[in-house]
């Protein structure tokens, strides 16, 4: 079942995932050589609680902690500890997610942690660049197809790998609803997309090869050959024309921009 939002729900859902982008802003503040993980996630939990909310993924199928934190070559749902120091040189994702209002918000985002190689970074640009491209082929009357098939060409005409046991997915009340997206696919396939849909869509892109590993923690995904991989979401609302963004990269860019400019 796919649940359409009216405008006021979409604008409830705008503020919790308004809430994401300020909180991955106010970490953005402290990602750097010598930060343990553990320490971003009190730092966001702490933040979201501050202003009112409550953090979606702590105890969300038994998750222990209130954002995932995927280091290098873990792909998602890294679990924050004190013995993850990032040293300079390495990649983070982010995801984070907030309950305000009682809808869910959604969004993650790979930092670099200091300077990073010229071919990690460029895997960084183009993740994000396959989200946009994601984005712009979420129209109504279109379908998710058309989204996934869109990442994956992007992705592998740059020479990366796509991860396929994970997927984007609907959103709203639940943090994960109907339908699921995928990050590739064909054209013209999976659900219509629909004025009123609220779905993220986050490209989770490889350097390496596709193939994944599940750790024992239950949660940890990481590449099998151990080579980078980035993450890259945006929580998003169907409408005529282009798709409304919900989510926000533009507090982190800040925070980013400031930082490169002292």
């Amino acid at each position: 079942m796919i649940y359409l939002k009216t405008n006021e729900e979409i604008e409830l859902m705008y503020l919790a995932n308004q809430l994401v982008g300020k909180t991955l802003g106010e970490l953005a503040k402290y990602i750097k050589p010598g930060v343990s993980t553990l320490e971003l996630d009190k730092i966001a939990e702490s933040f979201i609680r501050d202003n009112g909310a409550q953090p979606a993924f702590l105890g969300y199928g038994g998750f222990p902690n209130s954002i995932c934190t995927s280091v290098n070559e873990q792909v998602v749902h890294g679990i924050p500890s004190n013995k993850a120091i990032l040293k300079e040189g390495d990649i983070i994702s982010v995801d984070c997610g907030t309950v305000l209002n009682g809808f869910v918000g959604d969004s993650a985002y790979t930092f670099a942690v200091g300077e990073v190689d010229d071919e990690t970074q460029k895997l960084l640009t183009v993740t994000r660049e396959a989200l946009y491209v994601g984005i712009n082929n979420a129209v109504e009357g279109k379908r998710v197809g058309d989204i996934s098939a869109s990442v994956q060409e992007y992705c592998e005409k740059n020479g990366y790998s796509v991860v396929r046991e994970l997927v984007g997915h609907g959103i709203g009340k639940q943090m994960h609803e109907s339908p699921e997206v995928p990050n590739y696919g064909r054209k013209g396939s999976g659900s219509l997309l629909r004025e009123g849909m609220c779905i993220c869509i986050e490209p989770m892109i490889n350097l390496g090869k596709r193939n994944v590993v599940f750790e024992k923690d239950g949660w940890t995904v990481r590449t099998k050959d151990r080579r980078p991989s980035a993450h890259f979401e945006h929580c998003i609302a169907i409408q005529s024309g282009s798709a409304r963004i919900l989510s926000s990269f533009s507090f982190l860019e800040e925070v980013l921009e400031n930082r490169h400019n002292c």
